[in-house]
């Protein structure tokens, strides 16, 4: 059976370097307590343990996808995230700058617009991955 913690937080690591303590070990990481403490935990384990892991598409496919998904929906915290995870996932700023310009024909420009700053903000914090 899948401890799909410990494969979600295996992904996290690979795709977020240095967010997470490498020297302390999956079963010591915890996310806080208080207010829907738990939130964290349901996506290392729904999100990065279940969805990231699977073989039916490439990360730097589903970085796409997650974008795209992302810029629709104008979640600016979690866009700026996934544009760094993106370029792990070894997207290029030309084709992120592609991500953008084609949401703007399908979620609208000021989405775009918004995705663009976010994105900007994002690169600028590449080296901080």
């Amino acid at each position: 059976m899948t401890n799909w913690r410990d494969q979600g937080l295996n992904v996290f690591r690979e795709m977020v370097p240095g967010r997470l303590p490498d020297h302390v070990p999956n079963e010591k990481i915890t996310f806080g307590t208080g207010f829907a403490s738990e939130l964290m935990e349901i996506g290392i384990e729904g999100i990065f343990g279940r969805l990231w892991s699977r073989d039916g598409l490439a990360r730097r496919d589903r970085s796409l996808v997650t974008l795209g998904i992302l810029i629709a929906l104008g979640a600016e915290q979690e866009m700026e995230s996934h544009f760094q995870i993106a370029l792990q996932n070894g997207l290029t700023e030309d084709e992120l700058a592609e991500v953008v310009y084609h949401a703007s024909g399908y979620a609208g420009f000021p989405a775009a617009n918004t995705a663009k700053a976010v994105a900007l903000r994002a690169l600028s914090k590449d080296h901080e991955l």
